[in-house]
């Protein structure tokens, strides 16, 4: 006896499999990322490439440059201006060490000892930034001025005695000589020393300063075995932001200084926009580069704080 088989169901259209919410979320931080990657592919990959095959380029403004792999561009380059580049590291880290002298202080003060005017101290820290880089550092052709009080006052102190002696002025004037150009890089760049050590000191809990106090610490002892080694992070931090564009600067040495205080950076100008000698140029920002990431490296091991905070 022949059984009856049921008709199959209708075939109905399936929609299309949607993504599940799990995976559409671990997108979401790719997707927001994009366009810093894409800014940092566009401005910084993409000019750093170009940079580096002009440097290896060979030839001239009016025939044309073409890469050819010179890369004894670089060994001429640091050969010839390597007194350049000694002045931006000595520089560049005496005005850090000044910054990191004179913030210390203030940022310590602003974090625990401001009170109710700490908002008032941190936008007079902060008020140099409203105007402009250049403008602030023609002030001080005015402030160093020959015959003007401040170096009258330096002159009456015989402190510039002291600093001829150690060859950061020459004579009685102040201007053209490597003292205005450290003190024009330690005043543009006292801020970047300044917020960070503040921001690391304001995360210090204050009873463990009282719980040192009823140890018998002593003042000096709780700074050096207590508020010191916990604001290292600071420190490390205001270093590094004060230092690196001090060695690369060229706006003070060019407007305080003089011939003998060039540093690595009027050179770069130099090369790139008078002479126009493109590969020089480019050679001698990428060894720039080199030395600071190289000295960067090695100073934040040595001072065992990769985990900058």
């Amino acid at each position: 006896m022949a059984t009856l088989t049921e008709a199959p169901p209708p075939l109905t259209p399936t929609a299309p499999e949607e993504t599940p919410p799990r995976k559409r979320g671990r997108l979401v931080p790719y997707w927001l990322l994009l366009p810093g990657i894409l800014w940092l592919l566009i401005f910084f990959a993409l000019p750093m490439i170009y940079q580096a095959s002009t440097s290896v380029q060979t030839g001239s403004l009016e025939e044309g440059y073409k890469v050819t792999w010179h890369l004894s561009t670089y060994w001429d380059a640091l050969s010839e201006y390597y007194p350049q580049f000694l002045r931006s590291v000595l520089y560049a880290g005496s005005a850090t060490v000044l910054c990191l002298i004179l913030g210390y202080p203030l940022a310590y003060l602003i974090a625990f000892r401001a009170g109710r005017w700490r908002n008032l101290i941190m936008i007079l820290v902060i008020a140099p930034f409203f105007t402009s880089f250049l403008i602030r550092t023609l002030a001080w052709k005015t402030i160093l001025a020959d015959g003007g009080p401040v170096v009258g006052a330096l002159n009456t102190l015989h402190v510039l005695d002291v600093t001829s002696w150690l060859g950061m002025t020459s004579g009685d004037r102040v201007l053209a000589t490597p003292l205005a150009v450290v003190c024009g890089l330690t005043y543009n760049f006292l801020p970047f020393m300044v917020l960070p050590l503040y921001t690391s000191l304001e995360r210090i809990d204050v009873r463990l300063h009282e719980a040192a106090g009823d140890l018998y610490a002593k003042p000096v002892t709780t700074f050096r075995r207590v508020t010191f080694p916990l604001s290292m992070p600071g420190v490390v931090s205001g270093t590094l932001l004060t230092f690196i564009p001090a060695a690369g600067d060229y706006v003070n040495a060019d407007l305080l200084g003089s011939t003998d205080t060039r540093m690595v950076g009027n050179v770069i100008q130099t090369q790139f926009l008078r002479i126009l000698d493109y590969p020089t140029a480019a050679a001698l920002s990428f060894i720039l580069m080199a030395a600071i990431l190289i000295m960067v490296t090695l100073y934040i091991r040595k001072s065992g704080t990769e985990d900058l905070v």
